[in-house]
């Protein structure tokens, strides 16, 4: 874990990161992927990955998850990649990957998974998987109670989150674990008790299912740090 003193100083710590996992992926292979979250938390930290100077022609974005709504909504997830990342480093229509929240969700995420696999030619292996933590201790959109975090087969599917009243798609553990470099960034007082479970609890991935990343690279503000014991 990785603690900043603000929230700004932690996305660009995870910025340059990202930016380092995927310069180094690109000049190995030619191309590079990666998956981001959407939320507030992440903006910053992609206007910051937008201004470095990577092979953005080279670089292929697929969403973490999204939201039930239009890609112009205000709510949608990757409205906010967009205007934030992919807009601002010119990343090629080609290489943008968005889940449609605008269709039914589970027939979404079918045609979501077909286009994964088309990618990596089979199951993926994103160099990059960018994920969060919700206050309840949610991540991607695998919220508590969902059965869904034990799902280690699949690629994404539909999921009616009740505590929102909202349909999203999310990709599955198996495709987020399968990442060859998972980050996870978290700011905020109001998410360090979900960091603290995620991180230092008793595992219950149904009780928390941000535990599922507890073994990837964590970028946190002092804030949400509070409650966990430092590494």
């Amino acid at each position: 874990m990785r603690v900043y003193g603000d929230a700004q100083k932690a996305a660009e710590g995870c910025a340059l990161q990202i930016a380092e996992w995927l310069a180094e992926a690109a000049s190995g292979k030619g191309l590079t992927s990666m998956a981001v979250s959407g939320g507030n938390t992440p903006r910053m930290m992609f206007k910051t990955l937008s201004t470095i100077n990577l092979p953005w022609e080279r670089v292929h974005v697929f969403q973490v998850d999204e939201r039930g709504v239009a890609p112009d909504d205000e709510q949608s997830n990757y409205r906010m990649v967009r205007e934030s990342l992919i807009q601002p480093a010119a990343i090629p229509e080609q290489n943008v990957h968005r889940m449609f929240g605008e269709m039914d969700a589970e027939k979404a995420a079918d045609a979501y998974s077909d286009e994964v696999r088309r990618f990596f030619g089979g199951p993926p292996r994103f160099d990059v998987v960018q994920c969060g933590v919700g206050d309840d201790g949610h991540t991607a959109s695998l919220f508590p109670g969902d059965g869904l975090v034990e799902d280690r087969r699949g690629i994404a599917a539909g999921v009616w989150v009740a505590s929102k009243k909202q349909w999203r798609i999310t990709l599955l553990p198996g495709a987020i674990l399968g990442g060859l470099h998972v980050c996870v960034l978290v700011s905020g007082g109001d998410k360090a008790e979900a960091a603290r479970r995620a991180l230092d609890g008793e595992i219950n991935l149904r009780e928390t299912p941000a535990q599922l990343l507890r073994d990837g690279e964590w970028f946190v503000d002092e804030a949400a740090a509070g409650l966990v014991r430092r590494r």
